[in-house]
């Protein structure tokens, strides 16, 4: 009977001993399962971009950006070691990221040629507007995509009356196809924060002073109009478009109008062939304009094309306006 209980007891501790391994190598197993699909969850991000959508199996390595306010993005996310080069600057890339500008390649002043885009080897490419993925440009977003480049298009600079929640999806998207989230939810965070510094300062402003914004034209004027991403950063600023129930994005109007409509501020768009100095003196001696209140008062606020785009600028943008209408404030 001794022998016989020794066979058994050692037959049942083998038995034992392999569930046991088997117990283990299956919990090993769904371990590892976890673990892959969770980092297989991490690296496949879908992004619906406008009436296309990409799948990013991993983040860019090659990226070109296309316009100042995408490359500012790509910057203030620090993917500069991800860029392989940029293109089409309005005015001079804001300083704080100058030193990681310069280690970008630049391709062209305005958008590159199609040789020139492709010998850079890109496989994504971000474009402030639509025009940089026309046939006449680099071609279209589909012909790029069937080219293996993924591409994305400012969604807040190419729709009707964007928001600076618009403003901020854009700069998230960014984030996720680069897996960089973090540091997308700290740039927004800190736009944020700057915008509320601003905003809390002019509070007790009281009546919302009237903005005509002048982009350009001499027979004719342009201005920023009711779905014009400037419309928004005046009011959060304390002032009034006056053209903000004008249809369009930058119509002509009369300066009949603007006489009419009696501005108190005028924001000038500093860019192009014709100095900001030649801007100012014309509508400082422009014989229509002598009564009304922002040439009496010459109330006149400069700002940069790039400051006008749905991206990183906006705090410096509204800070802009909101020290040239309330001045005594800041």
């Amino acid at each position: 009977m001794t022998g016989y209980r020794k066979i058994l007891l050692s037959i049942s501790f083998f038995l034992a001993m392999m569930i046991l391994g088997a117990c283990n190598n299956s919990e090993e197993a769904s371990k590892d399962g976890g673990k892959q699909s969770e980092k297989s969850g991490k690296e496949t991000v879908v992004i619906k971009n406008l009436d296309h959508e990409f799948t990013y199996a991993e983040a860019p390595k090659r990226a070109v950006s296309l316009n100042q306010h995408a490359t500012e993005i790509m910057l203030a996310l620090g993917l500069q070691d991800s860029m392989a080069g940029t293109a089409y600057l309005d005015d001079e890339i804001l300083p704080k990221y100058k030193d990681a500008y310069e280690t970008v390649p630049v391709l062209s002043k305005e958008y590159p040629s199609k040789e020139v885009f492709f010998e850079a080897e890109p496989d994504f490419a971000y474009a402030g507007w639509k025009s940089a993925f026309t046939e006449q440009t680099l071609g279209t977003v589909q012909e790029l995509k069937e080219a293996g480049i993924n591409t994305y298009i400012q969604e807040s600079s190419n729709t009707s009356t964007p928001t600076m929640e618009d403003v901020y999806k854009d700069i998230e998207n960014i984030g996720r196809i680069f897996h960089v989230e973090k540091k997308a939810a700290e740039v927004i965070g800190e736009m944020q924060q700057d915008i509320k510094e601003t905003t809390a300062k002019i509070e007790s402003a009281g009546k919302p002073k009237n903005v005509f914004v002048y982009d350009s034209g001499e027979e004719v004027p342009r201005t920023a109009a009711k779905n014009n991403y400037m419309t928004g950063i005046i009011s959060m600023a304390g002032g009034q478009n006056i053209f903000g129930d004008t249809e369009g994005g930058w119509p002509e109007v009369s300066w009949e109008e603007v006489v009419d409509r009696n501005p108190d501020v005028i924001a000038i768009i500093d860019y192009g062939d014709i100095p900001i100095k030649q801007k100012e003196a014309f509508l400082l001696n422009k014989s229509e304009l002598a009564d009304v209140p922002a040439i009496r008062n010459k109330a006149i606020i400069v700002l940069p094309l790039s400051a006008g785009a749905e991206g990183i600028r906006a705090p410096l943008a509204l800070r802009t306006v909101a020290e040239g209408l309330y001045p005594e404030k800041f």
